[in-house]
């Protein structure tokens, strides 16, 4: 996925920037607790199409952000 769209996309739920999955295909939004595909390279924001994280998914992107 091209860098400069991951700076611009936001989460349409909370409007707060997500994070992307490389290996899951993935961006993630730690603020709604989802996961939007990106199938092809084309994210899926669709609240209906997203997945709930795991409390374990969520904590291990939450260290991820703090850097």
């Amino acid at each position: 996925m091209d860098p400069k769209l991951l700076d611009i996309l936001v989460c349409p739920v909370t409007k707060t920037p997500l994070q992307l999955d490389k290996a899951q295909q993935e961006l993630i939004s730690t603020a709604a607790n989802l996961a939007f595909p990106v199938r092809d390279g084309i994210p899926i924001m669709l609240e209906e199409e997203a997945r709930t994280l795991t409390a374990e998914e969520k904590e291990r992107f939450m260290k991820q952000k703090r850097g």
